[in-house]
């Protein structure tokens, strides 16, 4: 069972994105508890209520608060449910980048494009409780992948690098098997949670934080393939 939130301003858009919502939801086998809202306000209220949503699909362009000024907010504290924002206007598509938008839907939503954005936010949905496991003087620390902003190796050991660092006795090549798809090795001593990426330069990969970690020249085009695939 995934929660659904639809927040769009025209009743028949909505509508219409519940019927193709259903649809995929029988074809899938999948069970969606799904909730329309016809203001970002609307769903704010409910929000402060119940936060458990899985997915929020959302209207750019709505009264006085937008569907990215909306998603900025849940964003504050919510780094785990998947967004998906509904525009008819491509000039709003970089405005995502900042809440880590899952993807861009342009208003007529076609159903086999919903289907292929739902089947992504279900695999990421399912796998975003992955953890690492590391064995640290006979204690062993669970640290969930999402919180992990890259990994580190010096000499024999591997650091963990999040809001806390964890260094273990490993290799890289161990710990990179535990990984997922999020995370992109940029040159022989560092792998990235894309994330965590803000910019990519030539020799650089730049975080959010500030940080930055070196690239590989050979992996410029693969890693910035990664990110849009990712995005």
């Amino acid at each position: 069972m995934y929660r659904l939130a639809i927040c769009d301003d025209n009743q028949t858009d909505a509508a219409y994105l519940q019927t193709l919502l259903k649809r995929w939801a029988a074809s899938a086998g999948t069970a969606l508890n799904m909730e329309s809202f016809p203001s970002a306000e609307a769903f704010l209220f409910r929000y402060e209520e119940d936060r458990s949503f899985d997915l929020l699909l959302l209207d750019i362009e709505m009264g006085q608060m937008s569907g990215v000024e909306l998603a900025r907010k849940i964003r504050q504290e919510n780094r785990l449910v998947q967004i998906v924002f509904i525009t008819g206007y491509m000039e709003y598509i970089s405005e995502g980048y900042d809440v880590e938008a899952l993807h861009y839907l342009i208003k007529p939503v076609t159903e086999e494009k919903l289907r292929t954005v739902l089947e992504r936010a279900v695999q990421r949905l399912d796998s975003r409780e992955k953890a690492l496991c590391l064995s640290m003087s006979g204690t062993v620390m669970r640290i969930p992948l999402r919180e992990i902003h890259y990994l580190e190796v010096r000499r024999n050991y591997v650091t963990v690098c999040g809001q806390e660092a964890w260094t273990v006795k490993k290799t890289l090549n161990e710990l990179e098997k535990e990984l997922d798809g999020s995370f992109f090795r940029t040159d022989r001593s560092h792998i990235v949670n894309l994330h965590f990426v803000r910019k990519i330069t030539r020799t650089q990969v730049i975080l959010k934080d500030g940080g930055e970690l070196p690239l590989s020249r050979k992996f410029y085009e693969e890693i910035n393939r990664a990110m849009i695939h990712y995005f």
